[in-house]
């Protein structure tokens, strides 16, 4: 019986069809014996959306406010989601980002990650349920949500299949893996089926949006294999793994550096392609 982490990005997520079909996906694994741990994203625009409340509130809101409020967003799609299971007749588990022991330092907007409990997570898998976990975020030593910056999602799960010691990890978006360049922009870019954690750092500090660098370092430390993959189709995606010979003729072609969103928050968890 297999450990899986799955994340679920925002477009994967972005209204009330999406969640039903990642629900429907979800159910085949759990079917197939598998024990599921599932990270979601705020649904599409979401947090963009309540970054303009809380600007028509105060022009410059506290970091600490800021991120009880936006925490909202994963906890949503959270919610809906375990909602959908459990129409499937699935047991589901929905926790935040404190109640699965995600422990961070106090560093609002952009915390770090300190220590995972995950002893509450194990007991429910026990229990036979989908634990579904809120993305992004967690709780400092006060007792006051935090939230992970950019990249936070992909950061929670790469995190808990590190601790929970995960056999597979999986990160599904909107496109089918980790492409030579952007498919959009670049008609012959060949999606590669797998490769290394020092490419991928390379794509993001050259401006790609494939993943935020800091989910590719954790993975990198804690050598967390995973797959990025599409959440619209059953195509295999791209094995994010240590180096291998193989990976010696893999010629990546990256896109001009972009200006970064002044957002704090849109845009996490980005498409696996370069320049999302």
């Amino acid at each position: 019986m297999a450990l899986v982490v799955q994340k679920y990005g925002g477009t994967s997520v972005a209204d009330v069809q999406c969640i039903a079909r990642v629900a429907e996906r979800i159910a085949r694994r759990h079917e197939e014996g598998n024990r599921l741990v599932v990270v979601v994203s705020a649904m599409s625009g979401v947090t963009d959306s309540l970054l303009r409340l809380a600007r028509q509130v105060h022009p410059e809101p506290m970091g600490r406010e800021l991120d009880f409020l936006l925490a909202t967003g994963e906890q949503t799609t959270t919610a809906l989601l375990a909602m959908a299971l459990h129409a499937k007749k699935i047991r589901a588990a929905p926790l935040t980002g404190a109640q699965a022991g995600i422990v961070t330092d106090g560093s609002h907007t952009r915390a770090r990650i300190l220590n995972i409990g995950p002893k509450k997570i194990h007991r429910l898998l026990d229990e036979g349920a989908v634990v579904v976990v809120a993305g992004f975020q967690g709780q400092d030593l006060q007792g006051s949500i935090t939230t992970l910056g950019r990249g936070g999602s992909d950061l929670t799960a790469i995190a808990l299949a590190a601790v929970l010691k995960a056999d597979r990890c999986e990160i599904y978006t909107d496109v089918e893996g980790v492409f030579t360049a952007d498919p959009r922009m670049v008609p012959d870019a060949t999606k590669l089926d797998e490769i290394s954690y020092d490419e991928m750092l390379e794509m993001a500090a050259s401006g790609s949006k494939v993943m935020q660098s800091r989910s590719v370092e954790f993975a990198k430390k804690f050598r967390v294999v995973f797959e990025v993959r599409s959440s619209f189709s059953d195509t295999p995606g791209t094995i994010v793994k240590a180096e291998t010979k193989s990976m010696e003729d893999v010629v990546v072609r990256h896109q001009p550096r972009t200006e970064p969103s002044k957002a704090h928050h849109s845009g996490r968890s980005g498409s696996a392609r370069s320049g999302r």
